[in-house]
């Protein structure tokens, strides 16, 4: 197997244009790799990243950033064949501070026209039941009382350092999975601010650009296979390598005052679609992970390419999203949904990738609100049947009870794991301990035409177990 590729451009030219809050597997595999691309061709080269973080676990990829000069291992799990490049897109990573004094700093910097975040779908407290910021968020009530704690705290310190030497703002990029998420930023940043400046949280709405975008590329968790690969490649000193398939995808609303790297040079779409494009990939995609992943999860199946294999679980994939979810897509400038979906199949069935079932379980929380809910919702609005999305609801609140089919422990796979397992097992006897949680279901939990299908399709996996479930469904 031949080495990993190294960056074809002088890193030592390179110049910070972007702070990045978040430097996990999915931002190393995607953004950075467009940048990286960007670079090689000769262009833009004042854009580079400079990461930073505000948690405990940023510190620990600080250091292992640093140790190897800022370069990320990219492996690419083409059934063909895999590839590694070493990813020079990063040239620095600000100092983890309690504080985040070094990040508001770094963000002041006249050179830094982007800050760009991954903090995860559940990082910017949105309330389920309302769909805006949440301002009783610990985390918000803490940041409010001492700034600064939070990515959104430093970024309002940032902007008003700024504003207040004169200084053009920077435009403010999600790379999360959200539905909307420049507007869901736009609305954590200005609603934190407005807790304690009002004037301020104005201005930002008035000046600040938040664009949105889509954003798709799947990256499996870190762990012992992943690092043994790099060591095929050569890397074995590298503790933090990333996979990922070979397809990735970035959409993105021209919204960048300060300006902005030439991304469509190197694949990204822009468009003022943004929002068609991100429906289609969050219900189809996101939500076809969380289908495959709880039968899966009950079924005590490891890998996502052997849960597709499985056939019950594959018909039940595609049942629900022919029946239910394509229909309910709006119309998608330059995509057939039907051939986006045979695509999604595709790339789930990848079995060099071996992403893990019990990631795609995770944080489901946090998850159902934003992948599967809405669909529900939309599906009755329309009057029509949406009894493959509800039983897959009530598999959820099957696995949340915390043991598979076998018997076997589920280890907590969720922040909220506790009230989730103690709800999960109430509502073997009584479903609406589960529907009542209003920051997951919101009015849903009172609507007979879901609660009443939701129970008897929980009794149904609780009793006749969930390959029974999926097959009664899929007819």
């Amino acid at each position: 197997m031949n080495g990993a590729t190294m960056p074809a451009y002088d890193r030592k030219a390179l110049k910070p244009g972007i702070v990045h809050i978040g430097l996990g597997n999915f931002h190393r595999a995607h953004m950075a790799v467009y940048l990286d691309d960007l670079f090689a061709l000769g262009l833009d080269q004042t854009w580079a990243i400079l990461g930073a973080g505000v948690r405990a676990g940023d510190a620990r990829m600080r250091a292992a950033m640093l140790a190897q000069d800022c370069l990320s291992t990219v492996i690419e799990l083409d059934p063909k064949g895999r590839s590694a490049r070493r990813i020079g897109a990063m040239v620095g990573f600000v100092e983890v501070q309690d504080d985040n004094a070094a990040l508001i700093a770094a963000m002041s910097d006249p050179s830094i026209r982007i800050v760009s975040l991954t903090v995860t779908e559940g990082g910017y407290f949105v309330d389920a039941v309302t769909g805006q910021f949440d301002t009783r968020a610990p985390e918000i009530l803490a940041d409010a009382a001492n700034p600064h704690v939070t990515a959104f705290g430093a970024i309002i310190a940032a902007i008003k350092a700024r504003r207040a030497a004169g200084i053009v703002p920077f435009a403010v990029m999600s790379c999360d999975n959200l539905p909307g998420n420049g507007e869901v930023t736009r609305n954590a940043v200005t609603g934190l601010a407005r807790m304690s400046d009002p004037a301020l949280a104005q201005w930002i709405a008035a000046n600040v650009a938040f664009p949105s975008g889509m954003v798709d590329r799947i990256t499996p968790a870190t762990g012992p296979r992943e690092r043994a690969m790099a060591a095929e490649f050569g890397l074995a000193n590298d503790p933090v390598p990333v996979t990922c398939e070979p397809y990735r995808q970035w959409v993105l609303e021209d919204n960048f005052p300060a300006g902005r790297p030439q991304f469509e040079k190197v694949g990204v779409i822009f468009t003022r679609h943004v929002h068609e494009f991100e429906t289609m990939k969050i219900r189809i995609l996101n939500g076809g992970h969380a289908i495959i992943a709880y039968p899966g999860g009950l079924k005590g199946i490891e890998f996502v390419h052997e849960a597709m294999a499985d056939p019950t679980i594959l018909a039940f994939l595609k049942a629900v999203e022919s029946r239910e979810i394509l229909p309910i897509i709006p119309p998608v400038p330059g995509q057939d949904l039907t051939d986006y979906l045979r695509l999604i199949i595709d790339r789930f069935s990848n079995p060099e990738v071996a992403d893990t079932v019990r990631r795609l379980c995770l944080d489901g929380s946090n998850r159902q609100p934003k992948f599967i809910i809405p669909s529900i919702r939309d599906v009755l609005a329309t009057g029509k049947d949406a009894s493959g999305l509800i039983l897959l609801s009530a598999i959820w609140c099957r696995y949340c009870a915390g043991s598979d089919e076998s018997g076997t422990l589920i280890e907590p796979n969720d922040p909220d794991w506790n009230m989730l397992q103690a709800r999960a097992l109430a509502a073997k006897s009584d479903p609406f301990q589960w529907t009542s949680m209003s920051d997951v279901y919101g009015e849903l939990g009172q609507n007979p035409a879901f609660t009443r299908p939701f129970a008897e399709a929980l009794g149904l996996v609780w009793s006749h177990g969930v390959e029974a479930a999926m097959l009664g469904y899929i007819g």
